[in-house]
């Protein structure tokens, strides 16, 4: 199952704010459950974006330290990039719409009672 983009942006986006974080609190900012946010993890080094590494003075062993490649600040950037173009599309439909809205509650007034006020 491939990774949608948008999770892979907030993904990238959590763990260059902050690299220690868990996979369960990285879970808990994406708001998706834990295997879903080891799936990403896992897909994210794989690709090469995000190196892994254990903590050297860590008490707990299986703690790891998140850190975004250059390849992956790359796709970071990238992948802001197409999210923003696509919620400015997005914006500018919505916008269209309620003009379109606006128009027919306008164009409706004079019928009755169906206006809204």
């Amino acid at each position: 199952m491939p990774l949608p983009e948008s999770l892979s942006l907030a993904a990238l986006r959590a763990l260059e704010k902050n690299p220690d974080l868990t996979q369960r609190q990285l879970a808990r900012e994406l708001g998706v459950s834990l295997g879903r946010t080891n799936y990403c993890v896992q897909a994210l080094v794989s690709k090469g974006w995000v190196k892994a590494g254990n903590f050297r003075r860590s008490d707990n062993k299986r703690a790891y330290l998140y850190k975004l490649t250059p390849a992956g600040l790359t796709e970071k950037a990238r992948l802001a990039t197409r999210f923003l173009r696509a919620k400015e599309q997005e914006y500018s439909e919505l916008v269209n719409e309620i003009e379109q809205l606006r128009a027919e509650v306008a164009a409706s007034k004079g019928f009755g009672d169906g206006g809204i006020e």
